[in-house]
């Protein structure tokens, strides 16, 4: 049984809620982040990075950046582009895109749960970047961008979802990626109780993305066991058959010194190859298209060189096996400097472009994961490997916040 809370956010002023609400930091270029804050003052970015016009600058992920990130969050408050509500209820999100329309619910969802392996995870997490978001919730305590859970098909919940959303939205903005975004308030006490009711009757689920930020809370939540707000941390929940999964392709920048030729005569042991005129994508679990010198060469994998079970067939971990491993010698994929990634729903001339770019480098295209895949790796406590999944969506950041 899965347990839910309805919780006070601080969100936006209606006037300035597409003013405000950012995308996470990590997705935009260097370029594009000096834009945004030139251009836009009322942008959450600016609560992330408080430091952007100054000249004597803390040292990132220190207590004393994330004093500055507390300080303009407070900032923000008393200049009331950010309200607090009421009381305690949850929120209906609905982002449409051209890949998809998306729609759940926005709660405090419990660390508890995560702990006893009812929320489940397929990564695993780095204790270094575990350990700065815990010192980050520590100092600034508050939560503005949400850990995305998947939970089991509910017939109920999905009337509840199409009876709220039949109502005006207190939110509906469109930003400039062209996706559409609405939000709900969900106050009627009894449409809560009913809410937190039917999660209970779920038995599993699922992190989709941000598996460092619920590890943190986890942290905090261990360090803090007198403070109720930390039992729960914040979550967009969502049927998982709604997710959409892009798969995470792979740049090596550095083969090792070997020839184009040295690469693909290494491969055969694993792969059957075939040189492509043009490019295309991979078609099944059991394909991967790669890139180097020019070149698209598409790879099927031999049936001998996999074992039969389910991590050992997955896309990912077979090119981390028989490519990155087996060739490369490239092990550790959670810190290897020498792996870039790029997110499947990106064009793929951004791939081809940074391999040309970059001699004696490769583009790896993989095959998206399904959900089911996903599952039931968790389901038996494996952990795919890092970077394996881009999912949709991605929920703006400082749109419902929840402090602590």
């Amino acid at each position: 049984m899965a347990k839910i809370t309805p919780f006070t956010a601080v969100r936006p002023v209606r006037d300035k809620t597409h003013l405000i609400c950012s995308r996470p930091f990590y997705t935009y270029s260097k370029s594009q982040l000096k834009s945004k804050l030139e251009s836009n003052p009322y942008s959450f970015l600016h609560v992330i990075n408080p430091e952007f016009d100054k000249s004597d600058r803390t040292i990132p992920n220190s207590t004393e950046r994330f004093q500055s990130i507390r300080t303009k969050y407070q900032d923000f408050k008393n200049k009331k582009f950010l309200v607090t509500d009421e009381k305690s209820i949850f929120y209906l999100y609905r982002q449409t895109t051209s890949y998809g329309v998306f729609t759940g619910i926005i709660a405090g969802a419990s660390v508890k749960d995560y702990q006893e392996n009812r929320i489940k995870k397929h990564e695993n997490t780095i204790d270094k970047r575990k350990k700065v978001f815990k010192k980050y919730l520590d100092t600034c305590n508050f939560h503005a961008e949400p850990v995305l859970l998947a939970y089991e098909p509910s017939n109920k919940i999905n009337e509840i979802i199409l009876s709220e959303s039949s109502q005006r939205p207190e939110y509906k903005f469109t930003t400039t990626d062209k996706k559409s975004h609405e939000l709900w308030l969900i106050n009627s006490s009894d449409k809560i109780q009913e809410l937190i009711r039917e999660f209970e009757n779920i038995n599993n689920i699922y992190i989709a993305d941000g598996h460092h930020r619920i590890a943190s809370s986890s942290l905090f939540q261990k360090s803090n066991p007198n403070q109720e707000k930390g039992n729960y941390f914040l979550s967009l929940l969502i049927d998982q058959n709604d997710l959409k999964i892009f798969e995470f392709n792979r740049i090596v920048k550095n083969i090792g010194g070997l020839s184009k030729n040295e690469f693909l005569e290494n491969l055969e042991d694993c792969f059957k190859i075939e040189n492509l005129k043009n490019h295309r994508s991979p078609g099944s679990k059991s394909e991967v298209c790669i890139y180097i010198e020019n070149s698209w060469y598409l790879l099927k994998v031999k049936d001998a060189a996999i074992k039969s079970d389910i991590k050992s067939s997955l896309n990912s971990q077979m090119v981390s096996d028989l490519i990155l491993k087996k060739v490369l010698n490239i092990e550790n994929l959670s810190s290897n400097t020498n792996i870039e990634y790029v997110k499947g729903n990106q064009a793929i001339n951004f791939l081809t472009k940074r391999v040309d770019q970059n001699v004696g480098s490769l583009g790896i295209e993989l095959y998206p994961h399904n959900i089911e895949e996903i599952t039931s790796i968790a389901d038996i406590g494996e952990n795919m490997p890092p970077k394996s999944t881009w999912i949709e969506p991605k929920l703006r950041s400082g749109l419902t916040i929840y402090e602590y």
